[in-house]
């Protein structure tokens, strides 16, 4: 179970929520970045790396038997800022092909680099799947 926190008297979050609270059985994604299953990196651009980082997110949390609604927290590390801004607009998309409508708790960090040397998005993500049946 899940509940979207928004104080009174503030404005609402575009694009993610203020706070999320859940009950159920946690589940931590590393960060994933935008490289295949295989490790290559087919995209050098900003918005082909944060689809894959994505759709990389959506498989360990498939194969966790999670869905986008279960996912409360995502902190993305991206190294370069303008191009994030300058993406906005076409953000939206990849994300709703990826997560549907579900904007969890969200953090956006600029970094100077990132481990894998091409990576130009990273996506740590905390999930909360319901608890186990019985």
């Amino acid at each position: 179970m899940h509940r979207i926190i928004q104080p009174d008297g503030w404005p609402p979050a575009r694009g993610y929520s203020n706070g999320v609270l859940a009950e159920g059985r946690p589940l931590a994604i590393a960060g994933q970045v935008g490289w295949t299953p295989a490790g290559v990196f087919e995209a050098h651009d900003f918005l082909g790396q944060f689809a894959q980082a994505l759709a990389n997110v959506r498989a360990v949390l498939d194969a966790a038997g999670g869905e986008p609604a279960h996912i409360i927290k995502m902190t993305l590390y991206v190294t370069d800022l303008p191009a994030y801004r300058a993406s906005l607009r076409d953000l939206g998309p990849i994300w709703r092909a990826h997560m549907g409508r579900h904007f969890p708790a969200m953090a956006l960090v600029g970094v100077t680099g990132l481990v894998e040397p091409d990576a130009l998005v990273e996506i740590e993500t905390l999930a909360v799947l319901p608890p186990a049946a019985p």
